[in-house]
């Protein structure tokens, strides 16, 4: 009897045990399986982040490339504008171009004609002032010879030449409608000595001395200057305005009659 209950007591040690290790069994492949799923999952997720990141990566780069597209093609509408503008452009140059081969050849028979035509202007001012009252006859004559000069020299261009005379004609023609005073050494009864000098347009001219003892005018008709105290005052006073010593008023001075045409 005491055989049977040992070995009963065996048995049940021994299925105790049993049970034991396949319990522990148990316990230890669950957590195996476990860490598994969560390096599983872990992988996973990296692998989704990375995935996120190359999406996000090729999400900008199409933006990019269309933001670069929508402004090529705005540069290209600017520049088919640009070009529009330029051949226009270029038309009206191109036509400017012919217009002035057209003008250049007809330089030479400009040329021909203008320099005959400057020549007769500069000989019909040096006559105007040969025949005009004798003022600052010095300093115009020397004006005519300086054209003169310009005309001789190739290194001034035919444009500048003309504009030369022209400016000598328009200085002789403000001095018809001006008046001003100078000094001028005259010869008067054999007597040189320095006057006060009144011009009064291209109609009178006349002198007097410092003290206004000698007063006269040029006689355009005689070509000659004359004595003449008839208007000493008046002179005097037209001198003083010219000086702008005093307010300008009218003077009474002679003049010489107009020439029948």
């Amino acid at each position: 009897m005491k055989r049977c209950i040992s070995s009963s007591r065996r048995l049940t040690t021994a299925f105790f045990a049993t049970a034991v290790i396949a319990i522990s069994g148990s316990v230890f492949a669950q957590s195996v399986s476990v860490d598994q799923i969560l390096e599983a999952d872990q992988r996973r997720l990296n692998l989704a982040q990375k995935s996120q990141e190359r999406i996000n990566s090729v999400v900008d780069g199409t933006r990019s490339l269309e933001d670069q597209y929508r402004a090529t093609n705005k540069e290209v509408d600017g520049l088919k504008v640009y070009n529009r503008l330029m051949k226009a452009q270029v038309e009206g140059q191109m036509a400017t171009l012919e217009d002035i081969g057209l003008s250049m050849d007809q330089v030479d028979v400009i040329n021909r004609q203008i320099f005959p035509l400057m020549e007769r202007m500069i000989d019909g001012l040096r006559q105007s002032i040969g025949l005009d009252i004798p003022f600052l006859m010095d300093e115009r004559m020397q004006r005519v010879v300086s054209l003169e000069g310009i005309m001789e020299r190739s290194d001034v261009s035919v444009a500048e030449k003309f504009r030369k005379v022209m400016e000598a004609y328009q200085i002789e023609n403000e001095f018809g409608w001006t008046g001003d005073y100078y000094t001028q050494s005259l010869t008067i009864d054999g007597t040189t000595r320095s006057f006060n000098m009144l011009r009064i347009g291209r109609i009178g001219l006349y002198f007097q001395s410092d003290d206004a003892r000698v007063t006269g005018r040029w006689d355009n008709t005689a070509r000659e200057w004359v004595m003449d105290d008839s208007s000493r005052n008046e002179i005097r006073k037209g001198l003083r305005m010219a000086r702008q010593l005093i307010a300008p008023e009218l003077i009474s001075v002679p003049v010489s009659a107009a020439e029948a045409s």
